[in-house]
């Protein structure tokens, strides 16, 4: 008997180990990397600075999200722009100016447009935490980035997505599923811009890179640096937050 129970614990270990050293498909390290960026919710303060030949921007905002489908920011920062509020419900994208009182929703034929003159589109925004609902996900190879080995992944969209890019390839660190750096390609299959993530920071119980850095490769001393001040997660926020009434109140 305690032969036969032996033999039954070593099968069970064995059928475990084998599980866990079955490597992951592309969609579950993409959905992984997500996971981590999101949590169930989350709310936080960021600073994007947008660099320029012969200037510089910077843009402070407040940020609330649940999940990849809904997600609100509130502009802090700078006094011109203070107030204004964007909202993303599912694929729908709002605007709220109060210097004007006019909401608007951003139309399918502007979703390739700079996203407060950032090299950052307005597809961009909607999109961003949703790649492995409009992207087919295969792994090219693994390589290394920052000194991280990292999944590189390619995402070609999938035939019923409306979205800007041709396809998307990322790296994805192997373990700790940040998103180290992406690349962004045209229809013609021609890169316009690359992300790099870098300053690795404990957020609450997780680490993600603190600073984003967008540059378009054709476009010499042009950037955008999207840099997380603080960020907490499963913080309690409903869907019902994301309502045009509350982007007309939120503070």
């Amino acid at each position: 008997m305690k032969q036969l129970f032996a033999v039954s614990v070593s099968l069970i270990l064995l059928s475990s180990t084998y599980l866990f050293s079955q490597d992951l498909t592309a969609v579950q390290i993409v959905q992984k990397s997500i996971d981590l960026i999101n949590g169930k919710t989350n709310k936080g303060e960021t600073q994007m600075t947008i660099v320029r030949p012969k200037y510089e921007r910077a843009i402070s905002m407040k940020s609330w999200s649940v999940g990849s489908d809904y997600f609100m920011i509130y502009i802090t920062e700078p006094a011109r722009d203070k107030g204004q509020v964007f909202m993303k419900r599912s694929k729908d994208m709002w605007n709220w100016m109060p210097s004007v009182s006019r909401m608007i929703k951003i139309p399918s034929s502007m979703m390739a447009q700079s996203w407060m003159g950032s090299d950052f589109t307005n597809d961009d925004l909607v999109k961003m935490n949703s790649l492995e609902k409009d992207y087919t996900q295969s792994i090219l190879a693994e390589e290394e980035v920052s000194g991280l080995p990292c999944y590189k992944i390619e995402l070609i969209p999938r035939p019923e997505s409306a979205v800007v890019w041709g396809k998307v390839v990322i790296w994805i660190a192997k373990e700790h599923w940040y998103q180290m750096k992406s690349e962004f390609y045209d229809e013609d299959m021609e890169i316009v811009n690359r992300m790099e993530a870098s300053e690795i920071t404990q957020f609450g119980d997780r680490k993600l890179p603190a600073k984003l850095v967008m540059t378009p490769v054709n476009k010499r001393g042009q950037q955008t640096i999207i840099f997380t001040k603080s960020m907490e997660f499963d913080v309690d926020i409903d869907e019902s937050f994301f309502s045009q009434q509350n982007m007309k109140k939120i503070r």
